[in-house]
């Protein structure tokens, strides 16, 4: 009896060892171990937070010196980027003027300006996608190697130019071409010649004032430096030269060395330039209308202690539509909205 109980305890002991050792074969196993979740971290390369913020969408609208925000901060993103050491400040200051001034004059197609525009953002957009680089300064010198008291930035539209800051000796505007308007005279003149930008703001102009039935005449643009040396040398003689540098400009000091100016006048003072133009109907339009084509009257009324010339209502400088807007409407000059007054 105790013999076969120990058989059958035997046999019974026999039977769980070998379903326990099937049970590992257990295709329902294999296939739960198979579908087990894997990390492939090891496997797969891991996004660094410079690989997620690699491509850059560059702002899409116009910026200027002055403007400040996330849009300015992203544009020198990009400019670091492509080769240009400027601090992102987020502030669209000299260093990020002379960086979009630079980077505009190494490029055949665009117009150099200082101005973030479409056509900047594209060419810059451009030159990211090809992970190409530019030589920081290769045209331009950064504005801490210019001389105290010069103009650091020329090209650029909203360049300060007067007394305490002038032009270099040999700078000439690029892209000067001759306006499609009206002159009171016909012979070719190097006065008749504006830079690109504000020639075709200034047929804007004109082709409005004629729609509203004015007659404006376009009387003196761009002068180099050595004409202005000479005009101003002709108006010491004539008048002394205290009273010559209250309405005339030493060379180097003139807006008109820029590119960006345009006298105008009209056949109701003669085609002359002087403070009556100001009670014409061609020359109140311009007063009310000449910043919707990106120009400012200069020097304003009652303003001679900033600009430290007279009034001058014909005298039209070129500075944008934004700006022009701004210093129109709230009655100020130039050196008030750069905050140099």
């Amino acid at each position: 009896m105790f013999q076969k109980n120990l058989f059958a305890t035997f046999m019974l002991l026999a039977i769980t060892l070998v379903a326990t050792a099937c049970d590992g074969d257990n295709p329902e196993t294999k296939e739960t171990v198979a579908h087990a979740p894997v990390d492939k971290t090891d496997n797969q390369q891991k996004k660094t937070p410079e690989a997620e913020t690699d491509h850059i969408r560059l702002p899409e609208e116009h910026l200027q010196k002055t403007d400040q925000g996330q849009a300015v901060k992203t544009l020198q993103k990009a400019l670091n980027k492509v080769g240009y050491s400027i601090e992102r400040n987020g502030t669209y200051d000299d260093i990020t003027t002379w960086a979009i001034t630079d980077f505009q004059l190494q490029q055949q197609a665009l117009i150099a300006t200082g101005v973030y525009n479409e056509s900047t953002r594209k060419a810059l957009q451009k030159i990211l996608d090809e992970h190409q680089a530019i030589k920081a300064g290769a045209v331009l010198d950064q504005p801490d190697n210019k001389p105290p008291d010069t103009v650091d930035n020329p090209h650029d539209i909203l360049a300060l130019v007067n007394k305490e800051n002038r032009l270099p000796s040999d700078f000439v505007p690029r892209n000067l071409t001759v306006p499609d308007v009206r002159f009171p005279f016909e012979d070719f003149l190097p006065k008749k010649q504006m830079r690109k930008v504000a020639a075709k703001a200034m047929e804007d102009m004109f082709q409005a004032a004629n729609s509203a039935g004015l007659e404006l005449f376009a009387q003196s643009g761009y002068r180099s430096y050595e004409r202005q040396d000479a005009i101003f040398a002709s108006n010491v003689r004539k008048n002394g030269e205290e009273a010559a540098n209250k309405f005339s400009a030493r060379p180097g000091e003139s807006e008109h060395q820029t590119g960006l100016t345009m006298d105008v006048t009209s056949p109701d003072v003669n085609y002359r330039l002087i403070k009556e133009f100001g009670q014409t109907d061609e020359g109140k339009w311009i007063k009310q209308h000449a910043a919707e084509y990106g120009f400012i009257i200069r020097y304003p009324e009652g303003k001679d202690a900033i600009t430290e010339y007279q009034y001058e209502p014909w005298h039209l400088r070129y500075v944008g539509k934004k700006a022009a807007t701004t210093i129109m409407e709230q009655g100020i000059t130039l050196e008030e909205y750069l905050g140099e007054a």
